[in-house]
């Protein structure tokens, strides 16, 4: 199952099933299938607090438009005639890894390091900004006077249950699902202000795109081998696969959940996979490049730059 948070013409954004059909508004859609049952919400982050409960009824909605044998009397949007937005509008929590061994031994040997052992022992990971999504097709726009943009090709998950001080047996439980992230980086920036020592903030926080779905999490049977690609202008710039992370996504969450609580709809990225930014290539973006991250199956994150 496939949702999406999508906008047709002047209407506001809302929740959508993206089905055989086209793309359903996913309240209406309960409401006309399921009238005894009280409509699901029109916001994929209400949704998640509905917890199981409310991941179970969209999948029940899905089915009943899937299995008929004509499909229900709903308003189907092409998907190529709506704009979509992260699935996520406002996440509560960005959380992003640094769980590729690749590109962590790179990044830091342009530097002058090696890996400390630490690394390791945890998954580390820093505070994105929330406030800052952007999703499919939207502008991304860089501080003024960076000369170095870069993409970073990762892969995420998104929270679907409260929880805090989760074990890592249990911590599947709490996943709602996968989508596709981009840590856009400002280089010029970052490497100027962490040489303080913290960071990398200044150079991430102006833009993190997510989507183009959240892509439930029984539709992914084997996250830890999913290829990942990067296209810059239609060609091919990174390729990798999500199981050469050092950590899985059950330990991140068990991790970042010590002494934390984790809410419906919080966003942790893997990190970069290794080949995954042009940091790596020694390769840069430039005003009007389009940007073309790919997860299987999950689907296409396209963005351009200003």
């Amino acid at each position: 199952m496939k949702l999406v948070t999508f906008q047709a013409g002047s209407e506001r954004p809302r929740a959508g099933l993206v089905t055989s059909h086209g793309i359903a508004d996913l309240a209406q859609a309960s409401y006309l299938i399921f009238p005894e049952v009280a409509a699901l919400p029109d916001d994929l982050l209400n949704l998640l607090y509905l917890e199981a409960v409310g991941l179970d009824q969209a999948r029940s909605v899905y089915d009943v438009i899937e299995d008929s044998p004509e499909p229900p009397a709903l308003e189907y949007f092409d998907p190529l005639k709506v704009r979509l937005y992260s699935p996520i509008l406002r996440p509560g929590a960005l959380l992003d890894f640094y769980t590729f061994e690749q590109h962590v031994r790179t990044c830091r040997a342009k530097r002058g390091l090696d890996i400390v052992p630490e690394w390791y022992e945890f998954p580390v990971y820093y505070n994105g900004n929330p406030r800052a999504i952007t999703g499919y097709g939207d502008i991304i726009v860089f501080p003024p006077n960076e000369d170095r943009r870069d993409y970073e090709l990762e892969f995420a998950v998104i929270i679907g249950k409260k929880g805090r001080d989760i074990p890592v047996d249990k911590a599947h439980e709490y996943i709602a699902g996968y989508t596709i992230m981009n840590d856009w980086s400002a280089r010029s920036i970052q490497a100027r202000t962490m040489k303080v020592g913290l960071g990398p903030a200044k150079g991430k926080d102006f833009a993190t795109s997510l989507g183009p779905c959240l892509v439930s999490a029984d539709e992914i049977p084997d996250p830890r081998n999913l290829t990942m690609t990067a296209r810059v202008n239609g060609e091919e710039w990174s390729r990798g696969n999500t199981g050469d992370a050092q950590f899985s996504f059950e330990q991140m969450i068990a991790f970042a959940s010590e002494g934390v609580t984790l809410y419906p709809g919080d966003v942790l990225g893997s990190g970069t996979v290794g080949t995954g930014c042009g940091l790596e290539l020694d390769r840069f973006l430039q005003p009007g490049d389009e940007v073309e991250l790919e997860i299987e199956g999950i689907g296409i994150l396209r963005n351009t730059v200003a």
